[in-house]
Order: structure tokens, then C-alpha cells, then sequence
């Protein structure tokens, strides 16, 4: 008989149509989008409300589609589609002109070339180069003025930005996953920077002279694929659409994500997960690493996602939480929910209970004004 699905995973009225878990990002790319704001000395709390986040929620996870949502507001707030982390702001319609300027080209290199003109005039604080160099290519971003300290939050959060954007640009401009071979970034190992294995690439280094992204030669000759009328549904709701840590253009991930979750409680091996895609184990790594990601990588997300869904939402024991993940003791999932959030799950549990606890009530009729 097929498992019926369970409330933590499913809305009502969906039962034996489970939705995917909702996929977080670290509040660390919250804080740094925030820091602009914070410059000018603008309350950034209304905005949080209005998005639904609490930073102060146990686990450091924001919901990824609650992330873009507050990167739309903070545009449509200060004017400015760079977050006011520059000397001159980025005026609202400037991504959609960077979008235009690339859609043109024959190929992905002349595509990056343009948005690098662009975006010298638009945000001269900080240059953007791409360079070949045997089966290597390289992005560069450097700046060209000081943006702040260099371990500043808003610092980290704009080559963070930056390159978020032009990658996930360049992959739906030719229409597929661009795997980054390797990162440096020009600061210190921030605390978040577990996520960039999954944001950006498992190869992240850090304390670099500039921002160097490497990715193979020839993607850059790679056609572009996009029209006029494909840019329309692009842009619908971006750019903070596709900050998003889940990019649209990995089917695969996606894919993936729904075989662990159908799957489950049993903890599904990549062999078993090739079979069922009808590809090899290899091909199966590799399509994956095109698209910037990999299954260890995958399962270890959805099932953060799922164990911070349930402890929220249920009174399942840890234990048992822990068997519904696939996980064959109740240790090994404690020591996993450590490395993801760096608290125990029970002491989780606890500080969400506090919280709402805490939260203020309202009687039934009461109304606000």
C-alpha cells in the first residue's frame, strides 16, 4: 500500500500528494543583506515581519522563498537593487537592462563580457572580467573602491551577491547547469560558509586577493538560448527569484530530492537513485556536478529541511524523527543536526517551544489598527 504522507510535509486537503520540504539558507545571508539598511540607519525589523523571518529563530534557517521575498522588499525599500552597499545606487530595472545586454550575444563569453561594461556603469565600485587560460576560465570580481572592512558583512554579502547573480544568469541564458570547478573569496571563512557548497561549489577557498570563480573553457562557448519572450517569465519576480538557493535550473537537484523523499523512512543510496533515474551511478555524478551540486550534498539538505519541518511542526519523539529520516540510530542523526545548526535537536525543540510561548496572544475578535 502506498505510505500516505505525513502533516509536517503536506498541507491539508493534499494527503498522498506530499509537497517538497521547504529547502533554508543560512541566516548569515540575511544579516549581510540587511547591512546596507543598517548604514543608512533604516529599521530593517518591519521588513523581517512583512517577509516572516525571525533571525533569532533556533537553527539560523530561513525558508528560501521567505529569503527572496525580503530581497524584493529591501530593493523596493531603498531604490536600490544593490542593497545600498555602494557608493552609488543600482536604480530599480537595472537587472532586467544587465539581462538585455547579454541576451544578444552569440555566446556565453560575450554574454559575461557585456555584463561586465554594464555593470561598469551601473556599479563602478567593483569590476567584473572573465579570462581564458587553457581548459580554464576564470570570473573575476575585484574592487575598484573600498566596500567596507574586509570580513564586513556587507562586504562578504556583496561579492556573495555579485556572483550569485551573474552565475545564475549565465545558466539560464544557455539553458543549463554551469558547474564552478573552484571559488576564492576575498575574506575570511565566514560562519555560513557551509552553504556555499551547495550555493556556489564544494571547492571554496577563502582570504584571495579578489573574487576568482573557475569553471571549464569551454562552457563559455556554449550558445545562448533565451528570446525576448523567455525573458518576460524570467523576470517575473526577480531578481530575488533566482537568489534563491534552489535554482529553477537544477531539474536534477530537484529530481533527486523528490526520489529521498518518496523513499522514505528508507534512506535511499545514489546507486539506488541512478536506477530509478535510468542512468548510471557515473552519469548520474556527473549531471549533478553540472549542476553545481551532488547527492551526498542533496540528501544532506533535504534532511536538515524535513528535521527542522518536523521538530517545528510535530511532537514526534527525536527518535523517532530520526528512523523516519533513515538515519540507524538516534546518535548519528543527533550528531548531524549539530554540524547543520550547531545545537542538539531537543534543545531546538525547546527554544521553539519558548518562543512561541513568549509570542504575544490575541483573543479571538481582537482586531489591529
Amino acid at each position: 500500500m502506498p505510505r500516505p504522507a505525513k502533516s509536517a510535509d503536506a498541507p491539508p486537503g493534499t494527503a498522498g500528494r506530499p509537497r517538497r520540504p521547504r529547502a533554508t539558507v543560512a541566516s548569515g545571508f540575511v544579516t549581510g543583506m540587511l547591512a546596507g539598511l543598517q548604514r543608512q540607519g533604516r529599521d530593517a525589523a518591519p521588513l523581517l515581519v512583512d517577509a516572516g523571518i525571525d533571525l533569532a529563530a533556533p537553527g539560523g534557517r530561513i525558508p528560501v522563498d521567505r529569503y527572496a521575498a525580503l530581497y524584493n522588499r529591501i530593493i523596493a525599500e531603498l531604490g536600490d537593487e544593490s542593497f545600498g552597499l555602494f557608493s552609488q545606487a543600482m536604480r530599480p530595472g537595472s537587472f532586467e537592462f544587465l539581462c538585455r545586454s547579454m541576451l544578444g550575444a552569440p555566446t556565453l563569453a560575450e554574454a559575461l563580457e557585456r555584463a561586465g561594461r554594464f555593470l561598469h556603469l551601473v556599479l563602478p565600485d567593483l569590476s567584473v572580467t572573465i579570462r581564458r587560460g587553457g581548459d580554464m576560465a576564470r570570473l573575476q570580481i575585484a574592487e575598484t573602491r573600498a566596500i567596507g572592512a574586509r570580513d564586513d558583512p556587507a562586504r562578504v554579502f556583496a561579492f556573495e551577491w555579485l556572483l550569485r547573480l551573474l552565475h545564475s544568469v549565465a545558466c539560464w541564458l544557455v539553458g543549463r547547469g554551469l558547474a564552478l570547478e573552484a571559488v576564492r573569496f576575498p575574506y575570511a571563512r565566514p560562519a555560513h560558509a557551509d552553504d556555499y557548497a551547495l550555493v556556489y561549489t564544494e571547492h571554496s577557498s577563502f582570504e584571495a586577493p579578489c573574487l576568482e570563480a573557475s569553471l571549464r573553457a569551454n562552457l563559455l562557448d556554449l550558445p545562448i538560448r533565451r528570446d525576448e519572450a523567455a525573458l518576460a517569465a524570467f523576470l517575473d519576480g526577480a531578481p530575488g527569484k533566482i537568489s534563491m538557493l534552489y535554482r529553477r535550473d537544477r531539474e536534477l537537484v530537484f529530481r533527486v530530492r523528490d526520489l529521498l523523499r518518496d523513499a522514505l523512512p528508507a534512506a535511499l543510496t545514489v546507486t539506488e537513485a541512478a536506477a530509478r533515474l535510468h542512468m548510471s551511478t557515473r552519469t548520474l555524478h556527473r549531471r549533478l556536478e553540472e549542476e553545481g551540486s551532488g547527492f551526498r550534498l542533496i540528501k544532506d539538505a533535504f534532511r536538515r529541511d524535513i528535521a527542522l519541518s518536523r521538530l517545528t511542526k510535530t511532537r514526534h519523539s527525536v527518535a523517532q524523527i530520526a528512523a523516519d529520516l533513515g538515519y540507524a540510530d538516534t546518535s548519528a542523526f543527533y550528531r548531524a543536526f549539530v554540524a547543520w545548526t550547531g545545537i542538539a535537536p531537543d534543545r531546538f525543540r525547546r527554544q521553539v517551544q519558548q518562543q512561541a510561548d513568549a509570542a504575544p496572544s490575541f483573543p479571538p475578535d481582537a482586531t489591529t489598527h
